[in-house]
């Protein structure tokens, strides 16, 4: 299946809605975009996901990684 971010044909169904299938949800390996399948064909369909959005698989290993949570600053006593 093609991922509608990144465009790679890794993108795999994961799971299906517990009751109904109603629904299922996806997962691209590549980008790790995730999408679930009754979300608006902006979202799902790769020609019409919003090109401002869209990633370069090939410029994925070089994106800066999100920042870690500095640990909390010790609360300070007032008298």
């Amino acid at each position: 299946m093609i991922c509608p971010r990144c465009d790679s044909n890794t993108a795999e169904k994961i799971v299906d809605a517990p009751k109904d299938k109603s629904w299922e949800v996806y997962l691209c390996s590549t980008c790790g975009f995730s999408w679930r399948s009754t979300e608006d064909e902006a979202i799902t369909d790769p020609a019409r996901y919003d090109k401002k959005f869209k990633l370069e698989p090939a410029v994925l290993d070089s994106l800066l990684a999100i920042p870690p949570v500095p640990p909390l600053k010790e609360s300070v006593k007032k008298d």
